[in-house]
């Protein structure tokens, strides 16, 4: 048995050598969630401190405080540790959290007209296009 494993840990236990760091969580409904990691369990359910949701559309981004926060495991997509070096060197610009909001809702009102053109088009060829299953059916 090859010894390359530098963690003994298991599963979920890993995650105890995040505690107190900055992290990065994004969720299964697609929300991206900063903040420290205070606490774990063994189904993975994170308690996050000093968390932020931070809203991204196009070069541009917003971050909503949320405080401490609690996210099931089950919920969790991804999660990493935020490299102080490169936030402080984003590639995108801050904005207002009203205006990223507002962007946000413009790209989604998008997608939707989007949406209404392409179930258009394929009716009219005698195709129905499957309802959008959402981020909760994926898994």
């Amino acid at each position: 048995m090859a010894s390359n494993n530098l963690n003994p840990l298991e599963g979920t236990a890993h995650l105890l050598d995040e505690l107190d760091k900055k992290l990065m969580v994004l969720l299964r409904d697609g929300r991206t969630l900063i903040g420290y990691l205070r606490c774990v369990d063994q189904f993975a359910n994170l308690v996050l401190h000093k968390t932020i949701e931070r809203i991204h559309v196009g070069k541009e981004y917003g971050d909503i405080p949320r405080g401490i926060f609690i996210v099931r495991g089950e919920n969790v997509v991804l999660l990493g540790e935020i490299d102080k070096d490169k936030e402080e060197n984003l590639p995108l610009t801050e904005v207002s959290v009203d205006d990223i909001l507002d962007a946000q809702r413009r790209e989604q009102d998008a997608k939707v007209e989007q949406q209404k053109i392409l179930s258009k088009a394929l009716k009219e060829r005698g195709l129905n296009l499957l309802a959008d299953l959402g981020h909760d059916d994926m898994f």
